[in-house]
């Protein structure tokens, strides 16, 4: 397998370029382009702030700066509004951490639950996490189960008294403040408008994360490779090579394609042939039936 190219460069163009674009599809959709056509005006706000959360990502894994101050501010207006900067780069940093994908208490981004976890659950609960399994559910409402059980989790890591967990949160206040203060005093979308297209983002962010891992026996099973290269592959950040991404983090998005072309068989052969061709064939799949149980499958059963 070749060797990944230098990890992150002093400035990278790309990337800057791609954080111009974000904010201003996210700024003339919620300006000029509302006065013009609204669904046309939503339909950019909710792609620039699919984008933006898209680039979040990118800057806690060290770009385009080698400063991490400077990146982060490059995102701090959370456009996306629910999830604070500080912890999502905790929790996801955490999560790069292979050996423990999918696993429902060392994993914060896993999907599922222990099996004696889903025992207690009521059946309305379970019926709702049930729906959430398919991919029509995580668009519809994964957003809102999603944020619902990440706040949960930091009230209660923040009623321990965790500091870090405060801090991720109070610092959010000021950066969802520049946003509400645009929509109230310089923007023409109204407010609904606007609402709706941001959960409409964090609903085109869950297809992304939808099948991106897996429950597996071996851990580098559990990480996907979707080969699309179409208009989420672009918000996404090509991180639909997700495998690339987890074996070379630090690599710069736009790099991520040519890597995988020139060492595709040993990127499969790594991720035990998790591959889907396109986000076209995970629609046809999944788009009305679960992909996996929510309890996880291979966790010792209550």
């Amino acid at each position: 397998m070749a060797m990944a190219p230098r990890a992150v460069r002093r400035f990278e163009w790309p990337t800057v370029f791609m954080v111009i674009s974000a904010y201003a599809l996210w700024g003339l959709g919620t300006t000029w382009l509302a006065g013009v056509s609204l669904p046309l005006a939503m339909i950019a706000v909710t792609l620039g702030a699919a984008l933006h959360s898209s680039l979040t990502h990118e800057m806690l894994h060290g770009h385009p700066f080698a400063n991490r101050h400077l990146n982060a501010a490059l995102v701090f207006p959370a456009l996306s509004v629910v999830v604070p900067y500080m912890r999502f780069r905790d929790t996801h940093l955490a999560h790069h951490q292979d050996s423990i994908l999918t696993d429902p208490y060392d994993d914060p981004e896993s999907n599922y639950l222990d099996p004696a976890v889903w025992a207690r659950l009521a059946p309305w609960h379970r019926m709702v996490l049930r729906a959430n399994n398919t991919l029509a559910g995580r668009l519809l409402i994964g957003p809102l189960v999603g944020q619902i059980a990440f706040m949960a989790g930091d009230a209660r890591l923040i009623l321990r008294g965790d500091g870090r967990a405060l801090a991720g949160w109070l610092w959010h206040v000021p950066a969802v403040a520049l946003v509400v203060a645009w929509m109230i005093w310089i923007a023409e979308m109204p407010l609904w408008a606007w609402a709706l297209s941001t959960y409409a983002a964090l609903a085109v962010l869950k297809i992304r994360t939808f099948l991106e891992h897996q429950a597996h026996e071996k851990a580098r099973g559990r990480t996907v490779i979707i080969e699309d290269r179409g208009p989420l592959a672009v918000i996404f950040l090509n991180n639909n090579l997700h495998v690339v991404h987890h074996m070379h983090p630090r690599v710069p998005w736009y790099r991520l394609p040519a890597l995988y072309r020139e060492n595709r068989a040993r990127y499969l052969s790594r991720n035990e042939n998790y591959l889907f061709r396109s986000y076209a064939e995970v629609f046809r799949r999944y788009f009305w039936r679960a992909k996996d149980p929510v309890p996880h499958p291979l966790w010792p059963k209550p």
